[in-house]
């Protein structure tokens, strides 16, 4: 009798461990289930063509804050695309005021070479001496004069001299109102006639173009490109001197066909630039793109149709969710 009773203890002893190890087990499988469940759960799909394809549905958008933009048709004149540099407004300052003293001491001296011929004329103690000098300094000021304005001319060229109130230009250029801007071709770039005008961007920041009003050409080549020069005044901005710029050339044709990208629309990622593109109520595939053509509100690209919907708000967490599902984590 004692043995059977030491037999049941041990029995009920063996299966209290055996419940114990198995209600451990079974809490134990519980996370790594969890984890499979939410692996499961992944946003990120392959398409038929092998694309990858962000599922999500509205409310999912929703929370996500998701936004999206039918892409504008637009056209773009044929550009080139050149460098340079802000020019500094000391030199052209100098340039100009050295003129306009000259022409100040020139309008003296004949006055004053006028007021002794007439008293020479009538007579009144005026020595020909004393008119010959006078003449003399007229001569001598309208050669410094010339000088003056020759410098000024092959220094600057008709694209400066040509300006009509150039004293107001050299103002707002040095006042900081405006900015000169010189851009150079590449030796090897042949362009048939002048650019109509061109976008400029600081080489810091080539997204945020400004507009450029076409002064003329260059006197002379860049001795490091050795190419044509244009000259660019950029209204309005205040630019360092000696910053080096970017700039698109407009030139004559027709223009390009396409459409304009949001710059919100644009990811990064690993040195390249991409956008979203919804492909159905719930999907989103992301392309590549070639940010080449930057404008005032978004980037020209003729790789994208008119009317294709992209996410203008919440792309870079479309991102961040297709590299967490590809194992590429943020």
């Amino acid at each position: 009798m004692k043995k059977v009773f030491l037999g049941m203890i041990a029995g009920l002893l063996a299966g209290g461990v055996g419940a114990w190890l198995f209600l451990r087990h079974h809490e134990s499988g519980e996370p790594e289930a969890h984890k499979e469940e939410k692996k499961e759960a992944s946003h990120v799909q392959h398409g038929t063509n092998g694309e990858t394809l962000l599922k999500l549905d509205k409310a999912a958008q929703e929370r996500a804050g998701l936004k999206v933009a039918a892409l504008e048709a637009a056209e773009l004149k044929p550009e080139v695309k050149a460098f340079g540099r802000v020019l500094d407004p000391a030199p052209l300052a100098a340039g100009v005021q050295e003129m306009f003293a000259a022409d100040v001491q020139l309008e003296a001296s004949k006055k004053e070479a006028e007021r002794l011929k007439l008293l020479h004329d009538q007579n009144q103690n005026v020595s020909t001496r004393a008119l010959e000098m006078a003449q003399a300094a007229v001569a001598r000021d309208r050669i410094a004069r010339n000088a003056a304005q020759l410098r000024f001319t092959t220094t600057w060229g008709s694209a400066i001299t040509s300006i009509k109130d150039l004293e107001q230009f050299v103002l707002e250029l040095a006042s900081r109102k405006a900015s000169l801007v010189r851009v150079d071709l590449p030796a090897s770039e042949k362009l048939e006639g002048a650019p109509k005008e061109a976008r400029v961007a600081l080489l810091s920041a080539p997204e945020a173009p400004m507009e450029g009003e076409f002064l003329g050409e260059a006197v002379s080549a860049d001795p490091q490109t050795l190419g044509r020069g244009f000259l660019f005044l950029v209204k309005g901005k205040s630019l360092v001197a000696n910053a080096a710029c970017i700039a698109w050339l407009s030139l004559a044709g027709e223009p390009e066909k396409g459409v304009i990208v949001p710059r919100d629309a644009i990811v990064r990622h690993e040195g390249e630039a991409f956008i979203y593109v919804q492909t159905g109520d719930e999907s989103f595939e992301r392309k590549e793109i070639e940010l080449e053509h930057p404008l005032e509100k978004g980037w020209f690209t003729e790789e994208l149709k008119p009317r294709m919907k992209v996410v203008t708000t919440g792309a870079q967490q479309l991102l961040s969710e297709e590299l967490k599902g590809e194992g590429g984590g943020e």
